[in-house]
């Protein structure tokens, strides 16, 4: 089975290059799953229902989200109608909308998603390793899902490692964001798990992590704000993770990292191109 992952979406440059991209991406990887963190596509905060809808259309089987998910008010309300956009799992118990869904891929295969996010240098909210571990005691893997992948949305690489290692064995990926920048520190976990600490994002990386670079410069100079934050509109890079899962047991057989178009070198998973040879 194969998995895509998208990091995050970051203003109108993220956002169109992945609605443009994605159809022919999940084309030529014969991606059988596809998932978009959309957590900042409106603006650069948030995600409207139009932007979630476009990337459903464009090929994205669930769209995740983070610490931005509320910063369109709209969103408290259309959440509720869209089982396949996720908010953070372990936000306090009567937050609109879900953190978690079994969704069915391309090659029938029933996927568990969750969206889970970090408390080190973010928001206390609800301890994201034991709300992913109620997940999983619900709906194994193997036992009621034939994949599951988490996304990790946190800033603290070490809490991605740890929760990526308390479900080692019990997931196909974890998979991080938030940061905005590609990690390279994929690989698979002794137990089978697939772990990236960040997928990266989809925007011009000619900025200040997607956004425009005026405005967080002054802030770093003068420690007063002149203006909003807005995100930077050159070409974008689309960075994401590839992840091969072994269709008998649920756990991961490769993972790569994509980074195509833009600033940053380029790379595609080996092991989906049209070329590849068994084995690599």
């Amino acid at each position: 089975m194969r998995i895509l992952f998208l990091g995050d979406l970051v203003g109108r440059s993220g956002r169109n290059a992945v609605i443009e991209a994605l159809p022919q991406l999940r084309t030529r990887y014969a991606a059988d799953f596809v998932v978009v963190n959309g957590e900042n596509s409106a603006g650069g905060f948030g995600i409207s229902e139009q932007i979630f809808l476009d990337l459903l259309d464009a090929g994205a089987d669930v769209v995740t989200t983070g610490n931005h998910v509320w910063d369109q008010g709209e969103t408290l309300v259309f959440i509720e109608r869209h089982d396949r956009l996720l908010r953070p799992i372990n936000f306090p118990q009567g937050t609109p909308g879900r953190g978690a869904g079994l969704y069915k891929a391309a090659n029938g295969a029933d996927v568990l998603v969750v969206n889970a996010q970090g408390r080190v240098f973010m928001a206390d909210i609800d301890d994201p390793f034991r709300a992913v571990d109620r997940e999983l005691d619900l709906c194994g893997l193997k036992r009621g899902a034939d994949a599951i992948l988490i996304d990790f949305h946190a800033e603290a690489t070490s809490e991605k490692e740890a929760l990526a290692h308390f479900v080692d064995g019990r997931a196909s990926c974890l998979i991080g964001t938030h940061t905005h920048v590609p990690t390279a520190d994929e690989q698979i976990l002794n137990g089978g798990t697939a772990y990236i600490s960040d997928a990266g994002m989809c925007g011009d990386f000619d900025s200040v992590l997607g956004m425009d670079k005026e405005e967080p410069l002054q802030r770093f100079l003068t420690k007063i704000p002149t203006g909003r934050f807005v995100p930077a509109l050159g070409e974008a890079t689309i960075c994401g993770v590839a992840v091969e899962v072994d269709d008998d047991t649920g756990l991961a057989r490769a993972i790569a990292p994509i980074r195509l178009g833009g600033r940053l070198s380029q790379t595609e998973p080996a092991f989906w191109l049209p070329d590849a040879q068994p084995g690599t």
